[in-house]
Protein backbone atom coordinates (compact mmCIF):
# COMPACT_ATOMS: atom_id res chain seq x y z
CA UNK A 1 0.00 0.00 0.00
CA UNK A 2 0.79 3.97 -0.28
CA UNK A 3 1.02 5.43 2.61
CA UNK A 4 1.55 10.00 3.08
CA UNK A 5 1.37 12.61 5.41
CA UNK A 6 -1.09 15.99 4.57
CA UNK A 7 0.53 18.84 5.81
CA UNK A 8 -0.89 19.65 9.44
CA UNK A 9 1.32 20.66 12.73
CA UNK A 10 4.08 18.84 13.25
CA UNK A 11 3.56 15.60 12.52
CA UNK A 12 1.09 15.90 9.38
CA UNK A 13 -2.05 13.60 9.10
CA UNK A 14 -2.14 10.13 7.77
CA UNK A 15 -3.90 9.36 4.43
CA UNK A 16 -3.63 6.51 2.09
CA UNK A 17 -2.96 7.10 -1.53
CA UNK A 18 -4.45 4.97 -4.56
CA UNK A 19 -1.97 3.01 -6.65
CA UNK A 20 -2.41 5.85 -9.09
CA UNK A 21 -1.62 8.61 -6.76
CA UNK A 22 -4.78 10.13 -8.10
CA UNK A 23 -6.90 9.33 -4.74
CA UNK A 24 -6.66 9.59 -1.23
CA UNK A 25 -8.36 9.24 1.81
CA UNK A 26 -7.97 10.59 5.81
CA UNK A 27 -7.84 7.32 8.11
CA UNK A 28 -8.09 9.02 11.17
CA UNK A 29 -10.06 6.47 12.75
CA UNK A 30 -7.04 3.89 12.02
CA UNK A 31 -4.22 6.65 13.08
CA UNK A 32 -3.69 10.43 13.16
CA UNK A 33 -0.59 10.00 12.07
CA UNK A 34 1.96 7.94 10.78
CA UNK A 35 4.27 7.44 13.40
CA UNK A 36 0.77 6.09 15.64
CA UNK A 37 0.63 4.28 12.78
CA UNK A 38 4.19 2.43 13.10
CA UNK A 39 3.61 2.35 17.06
CA UNK A 40 0.53 0.38 16.29
CA UNK A 41 1.71 -1.43 13.06
CA UNK A 42 0.63 -4.99 13.97
CA UNK A 43 -3.00 -3.98 13.83
CA UNK A 44 -3.35 -0.63 11.80
CA UNK A 45 -1.48 -2.25 8.95
CA UNK A 46 -4.83 -4.38 8.60
CA UNK A 47 -7.26 -1.98 8.42
CA UNK A 48 -5.13 0.43 6.21
CA UNK A 49 -4.59 -2.11 3.96
CA UNK A 50 -8.57 -2.74 3.60
CA UNK A 51 -8.57 1.44 3.05
CA UNK A 52 -5.83 0.45 0.17
CA UNK A 53 -8.35 -2.21 -1.40
CA UNK A 54 -11.65 0.29 -1.13
CA UNK A 55 -9.58 3.20 -2.69
CA UNK A 56 -8.46 1.24 -5.60
CA UNK A 57 -11.63 -0.17 -6.29
CA UNK A 58 -13.28 2.78 -6.30
CA UNK A 59 -15.34 1.82 -3.18
CA UNK A 60 -14.37 4.32 -0.83
CA UNK A 61 -16.70 7.27 -0.38
CA UNK A 62 -14.90 9.34 1.55
CA UNK A 63 -11.65 9.83 -0.95
CA UNK A 64 -10.76 13.01 -2.63
CA UNK A 65 -8.51 13.89 -5.55
CA UNK A 66 -5.09 14.21 -4.21
CA UNK A 67 -2.84 17.26 -4.37
CA UNK A 68 0.45 16.56 -4.03
CA UNK A 69 1.70 19.78 -3.01
CA UNK A 70 -0.73 19.50 0.02
CA UNK A 71 1.53 16.66 1.26
CA UNK A 72 4.25 16.89 3.89
CA UNK A 73 7.05 14.34 4.10
CA UNK A 74 5.43 10.66 5.31
CA UNK A 75 7.28 11.23 8.51
CA UNK A 76 7.97 14.89 9.25
CA UNK A 77 9.48 13.74 12.56
CA UNK A 78 11.48 10.67 13.35
CA UNK A 79 12.92 9.06 16.67
CA UNK A 80 16.04 8.24 15.09
CA UNK A 81 17.55 8.86 11.26
CA UNK A 82 20.49 6.45 10.13
CA UNK A 83 22.73 6.94 7.16
CA UNK A 84 25.38 5.12 5.49
CA UNK A 85 27.84 4.78 2.79
CA UNK A 86 27.57 1.92 1.66
CA UNK A 87 27.75 2.58 -2.12
CA UNK A 88 31.62 2.05 -2.18
CA UNK A 89 32.28 3.72 -5.57
CA UNK A 90 30.73 7.13 -3.99
CA UNK A 91 33.63 6.79 -1.18
CA UNK A 92 36.47 5.61 -3.85
CA UNK A 93 36.08 8.40 -6.02
CA UNK A 94 35.53 11.09 -3.53
CA UNK A 95 38.89 10.07 -1.87
CA UNK A 96 40.43 9.31 -5.16
CA UNK A 97 39.98 13.07 -6.08
CA UNK A 98 41.59 13.99 -2.86
CA UNK A 99 44.47 11.41 -3.26
CA UNK A 100 43.08 8.96 -0.26
CA UNK A 101 42.15 5.55 -0.36
CA UNK A 102 39.52 3.15 0.90
CA UNK A 103 40.12 2.68 4.76
CA UNK A 104 41.55 -1.35 5.00
CA UNK A 105 38.60 -2.39 7.13
CA UNK A 106 36.08 -0.92 4.38
CA UNK A 107 34.39 -3.87 4.28
CA UNK A 108 33.99 -5.27 8.03
CA UNK A 109 30.78 -3.17 8.43
CA UNK A 110 28.94 0.00 6.97
CA UNK A 111 29.58 2.97 7.56
CA UNK A 112 27.30 4.96 9.72
CA UNK A 113 26.20 8.43 10.87
CA UNK A 114 23.11 9.37 12.82
CA UNK A 115 22.04 12.61 11.28
CA UNK A 116 18.91 15.09 11.92
CA UNK A 117 15.69 13.38 12.37
CA UNK A 118 13.43 15.95 14.22
CA UNK A 119 12.54 17.91 11.09
CA UNK A 120 12.50 16.15 7.41
CA UNK A 121 11.25 18.40 4.77
CA UNK A 122 8.72 17.91 2.07
CA UNK A 123 9.44 16.15 -1.73
CA UNK A 124 9.12 20.46 -2.80
CA UNK A 125 10.13 21.99 0.01
CA UNK A 126 13.09 24.80 -0.73
CA UNK A 127 16.64 23.63 0.16
CA UNK A 128 16.65 27.29 1.94
CA UNK A 129 19.12 29.29 4.54
CA UNK A 130 22.31 27.92 3.31
CA UNK A 131 25.34 29.68 1.84
CA UNK A 132 26.71 29.28 -1.67
CA UNK A 133 29.62 29.22 -0.38
CA UNK A 134 29.60 26.09 1.84
CA UNK A 135 29.25 24.18 -1.29
CA UNK A 136 25.38 23.29 -1.23
CA UNK A 137 24.66 19.94 -2.80
CA UNK A 138 22.47 17.11 -2.83
CA UNK A 139 22.32 13.50 -2.13
CA UNK A 140 19.54 10.63 -3.60
CA UNK A 141 18.68 7.78 -1.62
CA UNK A 142 15.90 5.11 -0.92
CA UNK A 143 15.35 4.97 3.21
CA UNK A 144 13.73 2.55 4.91
CA UNK A 145 11.08 3.35 7.64
CA UNK A 146 11.62 0.78 10.93
CA UNK A 147 8.98 -0.52 12.91
CA UNK A 148 10.16 -1.66 16.15
CA UNK A 149 13.82 -3.15 15.86
CA UNK A 150 15.11 -5.32 19.00
CA UNK A 151 18.46 -5.21 20.78
CA UNK A 152 21.15 -7.99 18.76
CA UNK A 153 18.72 -8.99 15.52
CA UNK A 154 21.11 -10.61 13.25
CA UNK A 155 21.35 -9.04 9.43
CA UNK A 156 19.05 -11.69 7.74
CA UNK A 157 16.32 -11.00 10.65
CA UNK A 158 16.73 -7.24 10.65
CA UNK A 159 14.68 -6.47 6.51
CA UNK A 160 11.71 -8.21 8.46
CA UNK A 161 11.24 -5.10 10.82
CA UNK A 162 11.42 -3.01 7.27
CA UNK A 163 7.86 -1.55 6.99
CA UNK A 164 7.63 1.39 4.37
CA UNK A 165 10.26 2.67 1.59
CA UNK A 166 10.53 6.47 0.94
CA UNK A 167 12.76 8.65 -1.58
CA UNK A 168 15.32 10.61 1.11
CA UNK A 169 17.13 13.76 -0.61
CA UNK A 170 20.36 14.23 2.08
CA UNK A 171 21.35 17.74 1.72
CA UNK A 172 24.72 18.47 2.31
CA UNK A 173 27.46 21.23 2.53
CA UNK A 174 30.98 20.06 1.19
CA UNK A 175 32.84 22.74 2.29
CA UNK A 176 32.30 21.87 6.17
CA UNK A 177 32.21 18.26 5.68
CA UNK A 178 36.25 17.48 5.04
CA UNK A 179 36.99 19.35 8.29
CA UNK A 180 34.68 17.55 10.44
CA UNK A 181 35.49 14.40 9.84
CA UNK A 182 39.47 15.18 9.95
CA UNK A 183 38.42 15.39 13.45
CA UNK A 184 37.34 12.08 13.86
CA UNK A 185 33.79 12.79 15.31
CA UNK A 186 31.38 12.90 12.43
CA UNK A 187 29.20 14.62 10.58
CA UNK A 188 27.43 18.03 12.07
CA UNK A 189 27.34 21.03 10.71
CA UNK A 190 28.07 19.76 7.19
CA UNK A 191 24.60 17.74 7.33
CA UNK A 192 21.50 20.31 7.12
CA UNK A 193 17.65 18.62 7.46
CA UNK A 194 16.87 16.20 5.05
CA UNK A 195 13.90 15.96 2.77
CA UNK A 196 11.74 12.75 2.26
CA UNK A 197 9.59 11.72 -0.92
CA UNK A 198 5.89 12.86 -0.76
CA UNK A 199 4.63 8.88 -0.41
CA UNK A 200 5.93 5.50 1.33
CA UNK A 201 5.00 2.23 0.11
CA UNK A 202 5.14 -0.88 1.80
CA UNK A 203 7.93 -3.45 0.71
CA UNK A 204 5.19 -5.37 -1.44
CA UNK A 205 4.23 -2.35 -3.52
CA UNK A 206 7.72 -2.48 -4.94
CA UNK A 207 6.99 -5.96 -6.65
CA UNK A 208 10.33 -7.66 -7.85
CA UNK A 209 12.65 -4.54 -7.19
CA UNK A 210 12.49 -5.37 -3.57
CA UNK A 211 14.54 -8.52 -3.12
CA UNK A 212 14.28 -8.92 0.51
CA UNK A 213 18.11 -7.19 0.85
CA UNK A 214 18.35 -4.04 -1.64
CA UNK A 215 15.43 -2.09 -3.30
CA UNK A 216 16.40 -1.87 -7.42
CA UNK A 217 15.65 0.18 -9.88
CA UNK A 218 16.75 3.52 -11.76
CA UNK A 219 17.43 6.84 -9.82
CA UNK A 220 18.01 9.45 -11.62
CA UNK A 221 19.32 12.57 -10.61
CA UNK A 222 18.74 15.90 -12.44
CA UNK A 223 20.17 18.99 -11.71
CA UNK A 224 19.32 22.70 -13.71
CA UNK A 225 17.28 20.66 -16.47
CA UNK A 226 20.46 18.35 -16.59
CA UNK A 227 20.31 14.58 -16.18
CA UNK A 228 23.90 14.10 -14.51
CA UNK A 229 22.85 10.13 -13.50
CA UNK A 230 20.58 7.13 -14.16
CA UNK A 231 22.21 4.88 -11.29
CA UNK A 232 21.12 1.05 -10.47
CA UNK A 233 20.10 1.21 -7.36
CA UNK A 234 20.62 -2.38 -6.34
CA UNK A 235 23.70 -3.18 -7.19
CA UNK A 236 27.47 -2.02 -6.03
CA UNK A 237 26.66 -2.44 -2.10
CA UNK A 238 28.57 -4.83 -0.14
CA UNK A 239 26.16 -3.88 2.70
CA UNK A 240 22.49 -4.57 2.14
CA UNK A 241 19.43 -2.56 4.83
CA UNK A 242 19.91 -6.04 7.00
CA UNK A 243 23.39 -5.20 7.63
CA UNK A 244 23.27 -1.34 8.66
CA UNK A 245 20.41 -2.31 10.98
CA UNK A 246 21.83 -4.96 13.03
CA UNK A 247 25.23 -3.11 13.09
CA UNK A 248 23.60 -0.49 14.75
CA UNK A 249 20.94 -2.64 16.77
CA UNK A 250 24.23 -4.05 18.09
CA UNK A 251 24.06 -2.33 21.06
CA UNK A 252 20.82 -0.12 20.89
CA UNK A 253 17.15 -1.42 20.16
CA UNK A 254 14.89 0.98 17.66
CA UNK A 255 11.92 2.51 18.37
CA UNK A 256 9.29 2.74 15.56
CA UNK A 257 9.83 4.89 13.13
CA UNK A 258 13.26 4.93 12.56
CA UNK A 259 14.58 5.74 9.02
CA UNK A 260 17.96 4.28 7.43
CA UNK A 261 19.14 5.29 4.47
CA UNK A 262 22.15 3.36 2.69
CA UNK A 263 23.74 6.31 1.34
CA UNK A 264 24.21 8.33 -1.93
CA UNK A 265 23.88 5.33 -4.61
CA UNK A 266 26.81 5.12 -7.00
CA UNK A 267 27.53 2.26 -9.09
CA UNK A 268 31.08 1.21 -10.07
CA UNK A 269 30.11 2.03 -13.77
CA UNK A 270 31.17 5.46 -14.36
CA UNK A 271 28.96 6.06 -17.47
CA UNK A 272 25.48 5.73 -15.95
CA UNK A 273 26.95 9.49 -14.01
CA UNK A 274 26.38 10.32 -10.22
CA UNK A 275 23.38 10.58 -7.58
CA UNK A 276 25.45 13.76 -6.11
CA UNK A 277 27.60 16.93 -6.94
CA UNK A 278 30.37 15.70 -4.78
CA UNK A 279 31.00 12.84 -6.75
CA UNK A 280 30.54 14.12 -10.44
CA UNK A 281 32.95 16.37 -9.64
CA UNK A 282 35.12 14.01 -8.19
CA UNK A 283 34.86 11.76 -11.37
CA UNK A 284 35.45 14.74 -13.22
CA UNK A 285 38.94 15.09 -11.30
CA UNK A 286 39.78 11.47 -11.37
CA UNK A 287 38.92 11.64 -15.63
CA UNK A 288 40.62 15.08 -16.38
CA UNK A 289 41.99 16.87 -13.45
CA UNK A 290 39.25 19.72 -13.11
CA UNK A 291 35.49 19.68 -12.04
CA UNK A 292 33.47 21.46 -14.07
CA UNK A 293 30.00 21.04 -12.62
CA UNK A 294 28.92 23.58 -10.25
CA UNK A 295 27.68 22.93 -6.39
CA UNK A 296 24.01 23.86 -5.87
CA UNK A 297 23.41 28.30 -7.11
CA UNK A 298 20.17 30.35 -5.75
CA UNK A 299 17.64 29.81 -8.31
CA UNK A 300 18.64 26.47 -9.22
CA UNK A 301 16.12 22.67 -9.06
CA UNK A 302 17.18 19.24 -8.48
CA UNK A 303 14.76 16.21 -8.54
CA UNK A 304 15.77 13.03 -8.13
CA UNK A 305 13.03 9.99 -9.06
CA UNK A 306 13.35 6.29 -8.75
CA UNK A 307 11.68 4.65 -11.65
CA UNK A 308 11.40 0.87 -12.90
CA UNK A 309 12.66 -1.04 -15.75
CA UNK A 310 9.60 0.40 -18.10
CA UNK A 311 10.08 3.91 -16.67
CA UNK A 312 7.27 4.09 -14.18
CA UNK A 313 8.14 6.67 -10.86
CA UNK A 314 7.49 4.42 -7.64
CA UNK A 315 7.75 6.53 -4.91
CA UNK A 316 6.88 10.18 -6.31
CA UNK A 317 9.62 12.80 -6.82
CA UNK A 318 11.88 15.07 -5.26
CA UNK A 319 11.91 18.21 -6.75
CA UNK A 320 13.78 21.08 -5.04
CA UNK A 321 15.01 24.63 -5.34
CA UNK A 322 17.51 26.03 -4.04
CA UNK A 323 16.70 29.67 -2.04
Amino acid sequence: MKLASLKSGRDGRLIVISKDLKKAVVVEDVAPTLQAALDDWDRASVLLEEYYSRLNSGDCAQSFTLDLNAVAAPLPRAYQYLDGACYLSHIRRNRQARGDSLPDDIYDAPLVYQGISHGFGAWNSPISNLREEDHIDFEAEIAAITGDVPLGVSAHEATGYIKLFTLLQDTSLRRLIPPELKRSFGFLTGKPNSSLGPISVTPDELGELWDGKMVGGTMRCTVRGQVIGEINTGIDSPFHYGHMIAHVAQTRPFEAGTIVGLGTVSNEDESVGCACIGEYRAQEIINSGKATLEFLQLGDTVRIELLDKNGVSILGAIEQKVE
